[in-house]
């Protein structure tokens, strides 16, 4: 790996920013307002009011505060500007003053107004007690103060009151607005612990709110969208877009952050794309921004990434910090790493912890172990505190380099930073352990959880029993995932691998009976590579072949490659060629994997489809001489694409980066970044 870019120097050709810019009339400015302050008790009403509200507007808080204690008649505008200010600044001693100033004035303590802006300015302030007091108090309820409380209740995840209260609503005969339907389809999510119900109470209020006429309401649509895209029902929010008569941008990066979100970034990028196209005027915010670059990152489509990030200098949201974070993580998971470090070296002291964990996990996925735990140290001596991602990526990190004891000590020393270990730390762990062949170590960690373990952890315990081969901890991993996901076929697949390998053909035949007895399909292959800055989407396997359409109904769901791509057979016989090359080298597919009753060679023949294959295949026949092979695949690469994949790099001296579900690999000269160890 090359030497880190210093942080003084970018090839990205950002634009310089001097130390000292023009701010000194502005300072003096507001010298000379905090001067002037003393001298304004002699001063007007009208020219008091003024003077707070210019205050506020600076920042000047404690000024403003101690000239409010004297003025003998605060307007309506002074309040809000006290209020909006202490919100903004997170002064929670403010806010209580200007509240206690407000009950005892005998013209605006029955504003309903300000008891919107008071309770607005509590919730921010994470004192729901307070706005929930201010609510309670306010002579005057009309449908904004209401309004206020249910987005307080719904910020602060109190989910369940929120309902209730939009029952009272009812109950008292306050009409609904599309704001009380935003807060209370954001109050089922909160309310509930599991997507069941969440889902049900959405579906409830977004057909009450149709009765009503505000179902394609711009707000409640945009919300809805939002809403679905956090229960991973992607079909309904795309119904809800579909529908919506008029869009802003807000709706169409809802919709964009939807796929995003929901392992559909290929439809997160063509819709950006036709975003663009549909209004001149429609400009993307920050949040449409970074949605995309995730969704380039998810597909490998650094093409499109490099456009969007050209059109981040143009717009200059290279001044967000958020922005440059996710420019910076979807270079690393592109497979550029010293374009990822050199936006991290730019980003310089407005660095927060998103920043440093995104440098982390984008060592850790190339497997560079070593270096993410060097970052962890600096980020430390910096004195960022990590928080639960930090963990979670310098742990994963420690895994993917096999380095056990380093991940013992990360995971040890949480409790000095206050973090409690979750289920995905263990989860962590278990894998690192796993991985490492310390599988009795990694059941020890699981037996000793404070905590129930997830799907999670037991599903990295039978990753880690299917690369050795322990068929008892694979039981008893499975005992436990079939109970918490009896719907997930990989897991009865995962164990009937195990089984194969183990040459355990009964457990095999009763795997197979209850898959196809619960109607249980495994999620197919699917690969995507960018060519041109065009997305083309591979799956498994060729399904002309009649033995392995009748066998797909049992085990696998297999579907043929995407119809945009019709060189299906032009694919499978290069990779054939390269397949009997390699066979007078020695080489033997790997068909244990394979768990159909077949003939051996029909099991090659479905290795020869398998998605990452054909998208090699694809990018060699579609690219130039020189140019990087870049693939994204679902799921994790398998032994004989792994193989295959090494001798293609060396046969045609073309590197190819695949990143699947746990790491990058990236195969050179008949070599793999990962040192056969993922």
């Amino acid at each position: 790996m090359s030497a880190p870019a210093s942080p003084h120097t970018s090839f990205l050709h950002l634009p310089h920013h001097r130390p000292f810019g023009p701010r000194r009339p502005r300072l003096t400015r507001l010298r000379c307002l905090a001067s002037l302050a003393p001298s304004a008790s002699g001063a007007s009403p009208a020219n008091e009011n003024h003077l707070i509200q210019t205050l506020c507007a600076h920042g000047l808080l404690a000024r403003a505060a101690a000239l409010l204690q004297g003025l003998p008649a605060p307007t309506q505008r002074t309040y809000e500007s006290l209020l909006l200010a202490a919100a903004r600044a997170g002064d929670a001693a403010l806010a209580a003053a200007v509240h206690r100033r407000l009950e005892a004035d005998p013209v605006f303590r029955s504003d309903p107004f300000l008891s919107t802006r008071l309770i607005d300015a509590y919730a921010t302030l994470s004192a729901l007690p307070a706005a929930r007091q201010v609510f309670d108090e306010a002579p005057v309820k009309n449908i904004f103060v209401w309004n206020a409380l249910l987005k307080a209740l719904a910020l602060a995840d109190h989910g369940e009151e929120a309902l209730a209260r939009l029952s009272d609503m009812g109950r008292l005969g306050v009409p609904l607005d599309s704001y009380s339907y935003a807060h209370g389809l954001k109050a089922c999510i909160a309310a509930s612990a599991s997507h069941a119900p969440a889902s049900a109470r959405v579906r409830e209020m977004h057909a009450h709110a149709i009765r009503r006429g505000y179902g394609l309401h711009t707000h409640v649509a945009t919300t809805l969208i939002d809403c679905y895209a956090k229960l991973g029902t992607v079909t309904y929010a795309e119904r809800v877009f579909a529908w919506m008569p008029e869009r802003n941008v807000v709706s169409w990066t809802a919709m964009i952050g939807c796929y995003a979100k929901n392992e559909c970034p290929g439809d997160a990028i063509e819709l950006f794309q036709e975003m663009m196209a549909s209004d001149a005027d429609l400009v993307p915010n920050s949040i449409t921004i970074v949605s995309v670059l995730h969704a380039c990152a998810g597909v490998n489509a650094i093409g499109q990434g490099k456009v969007l990030h050209a059109y981040i200098l143009r717009r200059g949201f290279d001044s967000l910090v958020s922005v440059l974070n996710a420019l910076m993580a979807m270079y690393m998971k592109c497979g550029c790493l010293e374009i990822g470090r050199s936006i991290f070296n730019w980003i310089g002291r407005r660095r927060n912890v998103v920043s440093w964990n995104a440098l982390i996990s984008g060592y850790g996925i190339h497997g560079f172990g070593r270096e993410s735990l060097q970052v962890f140290e600096e980020m430390t001596k910096e004195g960022i505190s990590p928080n639960i991602i930090t963990f979670v990526s310098v742990l994963g990190a420690c895994s993917h380099a096999g380095l056990v004891e380093e991940g013992k000590h990360i995971f040890e020393s949480m409790v000095e930073y206050n973090v409690t270990p979750r289920a995905e730390h263990y989860a962590c762990m278990v894998d690192l352990l796993g991985r490492a062949g310390c599988l009795d170590e990694a059941m020890e960690l699981i037996q000793s959880m404070r905590i129930e373990p997830t799907p999670q952890v037991w599903g990295s315990l039978l990753g880690a029993c299917r690369i050795h081969g322990h068929v008892e901890y694979a039981e008893m991993a499975c005992s436990h995932l079939f109970d918490l996901e009896p719907r997930n076929a990989g897991n009865y697949l995962l164990l009937a691998d195990i089984y194969a390998r183990a040459k355990l053909q009964n457990q095999v035949d009763v795997l197979k009976e209850l898959l196809e007895e619960h109607a249980l399909e495994k999620v197919p292959g699917c690969s995507w590579i960018e060519v041109k800055k065009k997305l083309y989407s591979f799956v498994s396997v060729d399904k002309k072949n009649p033995q392995v359409e009748e066998v797909k109904k049992k085990l696998y769901s297999f579907v043929s490659m995407d119809n945009k791509n019709p060189q299906v057979e032009e694919l499978q016989a290069l990779i054939g060629e390269f397949v009997t090359q390699m066979k007078s080298d020695g080489y033997v597919p790997d068909t244990g994997s394979v768990l159909y009753d077949i003939e051996e060679e029909e099991k090659e023949r479905i290795l020869l489809g398998h998605s990452e294959k054909l998208a090699v295949a694809f990018g060699l026949i579609n690219t130039s001489r020189g140019e990087v092979i870049r693939i994204t695949k679902n799921l994790r690469l398998c032994e004989d694409c792994h193989s295959v994949t090494k001798f293609i790099s060396k046969f045609t001296e073309r590197e190819i980066i695949v990143r699947d579900v746990n790491r990058l690999h990236h195969f050179r000269d008949g070599v793999c970044s990962c040192r056969d160890y993922w």
